[in-house]
């Protein structure tokens, strides 16, 4: 803004006395110090400095005009315009306000970086990945989701109909269509494994005497109840065994007992041949394929099996108890169907053991791995007559052990009989397809995933306990991930649900796709969670690797029974001190713990002994069974669910890998202590063998495990505490040496259970089983037997091969302790 004012000139003098700046170019002030104020603000001129201007000036010529032209002193008039330009800087006020501002930003800036943001590795970790959820939402949407009239919705279905394996394409289609439903990558795979059907069988007591005159023919039949709607539809599956071999053979009978390899040598010690004899055993202690095998080995030309009385603890009609359908007691008419194949020696299709069974790939013999002799089972009330015939002939119980006799009123003579059995088996042995659904739900990281896996076939139409307590279960669990996806979870590793086909002949299903995928699944697999028989009863069991142990009890220490009563407590009272048992075989962890080298928990709810019997593979394990005598309210199906989400959760969500090495390192030194006790005492004479020497080795190197183990356990829980550690951003470092480290001992603690497997295998033609820890013994098939390598040569006083295991142990022991420096 420029403001003119009518001022006397100023002289040379003046300008330069009061500090004026004179623009040349139109004589105009610029710039003065001493302040030219218009006069209508005289208050704020200084008095002096006007007058002595005005003085100044009344002598000075003319320095200029308002148009800036010069004017000569002669034509001066007493007065003459001046003009001042007095100017507001906008770019300097601008400035100012700028660094006003900048200096404010600043001080904001440092303010905020020291305090704010401020960042944890798992909430960055949580934002990379995607995951809106946070973990306590996570656990109560997982608690509160499972619906138990859904799972019951899914039992009614899979019971519905037979569904042996190559036979249960509906199943699939049904399992498929609900995964996709629950937002899973879906796919089937299908592989085309050597498998038999039953065409025909016969059983019949002939006259004593006589080759053809029958005096008693089973009928091979469970009863038809009219109160159980699946026990009598058209298409129901015979009773005969899978992998059974076709025969007609005609011979007297010799009773064995369980047919355990005890059995065996108790009968061959007392001097009763089973050469060229058909044997009865009893169901229990052993997997049936093994019993068939022993019988075989000793000469034997068939096998009858039976469920004994003696075997359903309490729950009798001797006590007083009414049988199935009008009370939980054994129906005298169930029939226990199921594989004789060899599970502790080759598991998966016996025609390709170690490979994946394909269209292309090579078969083998699989009479390794199966009978060559014929075998049938029959039910409690059609054994009986074959006890009948055998009283009296041969030895009598007393005779023969404390655990010879059953609930029969006959004696358990081992026979043989006078009487011959006709056994008439014949299978349609062949190639045929089996169906795994496998679903993938993907987490943030495409390495590492958890597998949660059940079976859809069974041995019926029922199975509402084995497999298909199971099936429903894992159909609710993809539906709660569905919830938690809903709301803004996605994990960070990938979860794979897998629903196996063909595992009741031998684990075919699984051990065929993890045969083919062994290499990507050794290097991606953290754990394999293992529900088959979900819900049987009401007292919790469980087995599995030590690695999994801690995260299993501190999942149960969330969850009550439906009762009310703890969980912990429901698992103390079926196994003790609440820890896990020893992996063996019989489902499908199998191939991942022993073969593989992933650690595995196989866990559900069995009977107690005054639960319900449960009818195995039988008719009577139907729909009807369970939803009268089981689990009414589906409530145990329902807590099945929520432990393995918990779980499966935990192991796929938590940065730190919940893996525990101390567990491993305690089971370790409960294993070797035990061993040690069955060594006879003359080994343990160092001047015969090098024996205790090395079982002193071995305890020095399981304390230095237990320690290292002890450190490392303690390194994953500072790093799990330092997770949720707030580091401003100028300490970001930190948290990326922090991730690093992480990284590091996920990829130990991953490899700690594939640091115990062994490419060689086991001995005595177990070459599958690669675990020198955990593989089922050779004569148990279910049950696990700790360093079966060395368990065995100990029972074959074999001292060359025990020290060969005990290095082998040594050696194993040594690198994971040098791993987890």
């Amino acid at each position: 803004m420029q403001v003119s004012h009518w001022l006397p000139c100023f002289s040379q003098d003046t300008v330069k006395q009061h500090d004026l700046s004179v623009d040349p170019r139109n004589g105009k002030i610029s710039s003065f110090r001493c302040p030219i104020i218009p006069q209508n603000l005289p208050s704020v001129i200084p008095s002096d400095c006007t007058t002595k201007m005005s003085q100044d000036l009344e002598n000075q010529p003319l320095l200029a005009t308002r148009s800036g032209r010069s004017i000569g002193s002669q034509s001066r008039p007493p007065h003459k315009i001046v003009t001042i330009q007095r100017q507001r800087h906008h770019g300097r006020t601008w400035c100012r306000m700028a660094a006003f501002s900048a200096i404010g930003l600043t001080v904001v800036a440092i303010f905020n970086a020291m305090f704010w943001p401020r960042s944890s590795l798992s909430r960055d970790i949580s934002w990379f990945r995607g995951n809106k959820l946070p973990s306590a939402e996570i656990e109560r949407l997982i608690l509160e989701s499972p619906e138990p009239d859904r799972i019951r919705e899914h039992s009614k279905y899979y019971t519905s109909d037979p569904h042996l394996a190559g036979r249960n394409f509906q199943q699939v289609e049904y399992t498929k269509a609900k995964l996709e439903e629950y937002g899973f990558n879906v796919k089937i795979e299908t592989y085309p494994v050597y498998i038999n059907y039953p065409l025909e069988h016969r059983l019949a007591l002939l006259e004593e005497g006589s080759d053809d005159a029958i005096a008693f023919e089973a009928t091979l039949e469970e009863d038809i109840l009219e109160e159980d709607p699946t026990t009598g539809i058209a298409n129901r599956v015979p009773t005969f065994h899978g992998y059974s071999a076709s025969g007609n053979v005609t011979a007297e009978i010799v009773y064995a007992n369980y047919g355990t390899h005890e059995d065996y040598l108790n009968l061959v010690a007392k001097g009763v041949s089973v050469e060229g004899k058909i044997v009865l055993v009893r169901y229990g202690k052993i997997f049936r394929g093994l019993k068939v095998k022993g019988a075989q080995d000793l000469g034997a030309i068939g096998v009858i099996m039976y469920s004994d009385l003696a075997d359903d603890g309490e729950v009798t009609v001797e006590n007083g108890y009414a049988a199935y359908p009008d009370g939980p007691a054994r129906n005298p008419s169930a029939v226990q169907r199921g594989s004789v194949q060899y599970m502790s020696l080759c598991p998966g299709d016996p025609t390709t053991p170690g490979y994946a069974s394909k269209p292309d790939s090579p078969r083998t013999d699989p009479y390794e791995c199966v009978p060559r002799i014929p075998s049938l089972p029959v039910s409690w009330k059609e054994a009986q007559p074959f006890l009948k015939a055998l009283e009296g002939n041969g030895l009598g119980a007393p005779d023969m052990g404390d655990d010879w006799s059953g609930a029969s009123k006959y004696n358990y003579s081992t026979g043989p009989s006078v009487a011959k059995v006709n056994l008439y088996n014949l299978q349609n042995t062949t190639i045929s397809p089996i169906w795994n659904v496998i679903a993938e739900l993907p987490g943030h990281t495409k390495s590492s995933e958890i597998i949660i896996g059940n079976h859809h076939d069974a041995w019926i139409a029922g199975g509402a306990g084995d497999p298909n307590s199971g099936s429903a279960a894992l159909l609710e669990l993809a539906r709660t991930f569905y919830v938690l996806k809903q709301q803004g979870w996605k994990p960070l590793r990938s979860i794979v649900l897998a629903s196996w086909d063909g595992e009741e002949y031998g684990l075919l299903g699984s051990t065929e796709w993890a045969e083919d995928y062994a290499d990507t699944l050794k290097k991606r697999v953290i754990a394999y969670l293992n529900v088959d028989v979900a819900v049987a009863g009401h007292s919790l069991e469980a087995s599995g690797s030590p690695l999994l142990e801690r995260l299993f009890r501190a999942t149960l220490g969330k969850l009550h029974t439906p009762e009310g009563d703890s969980l912990i407590e429901n698992w103390k009272k079926s196994s003790q001190k609440a820890i896990l048992y020893p992996p063996g075989s019989g489902s499908d962890f199998t191939v991942f713990q022993c073969h593989l080298g992933v650690p595995t928990l196989d866990f559900g709810f069995g009977p107690n002994k005054t639960d319900a019997v449960y009818h195995y593979h039988s008719n009577y394990d139907s729909f009807h069974w369970m939803d009268n005598y089981v689990s009414d309210s589906w409530e145990y199906h329902s807590l099945v669910v929520k432990i393995l989400g918990l779980m499966t959760v935990q192991l796929a969500d938590d940065p730190v890998m919940d893996l525990r090495v101390s567990e491993y390192a305690r089971s370790v030194r409960y294993y070797i202590e035990n061993i040690k006790k069955m060594v006879p005492k003359e080994w343990l004479n160092e001047k015969t063998s090098s024996i205790a020497a090395n079982f002193h080795k071995i305890e020095k190197t399981i304390g230095e495990f237990k320690g290292k183990a002890g450190k490392f356990d303690g390194l994953m829980e500072s790093y799990s505490r330092r997770l949720n550690h707030d580091y401003p951003w100028y300490r970001s470092w930190h948290k990326i040496l922090l991730y690093f480290h992480i990284a590091q001992a996920n990829q130990k603690v991953k490899y700690i259970e594939r640091s115990f497997t062994r490419e060689e295998g086991l001995d005595n033609g177990r070459g599958w089983f690669k675990h020198i820890i955990f593989a089922p013994g050779y004569w148990t098939g279910y049950s696990g037997i700790p360093f079966p390598g060395l368990v065995e040569a100990i029972d074959a006083n074999d001292i060359e091969t025990t020290e060969k295991w005990q290095e082998i142990v040594l050696e194993k022991l040594e690198k994971i302790i040098d791993c987890l420096d």
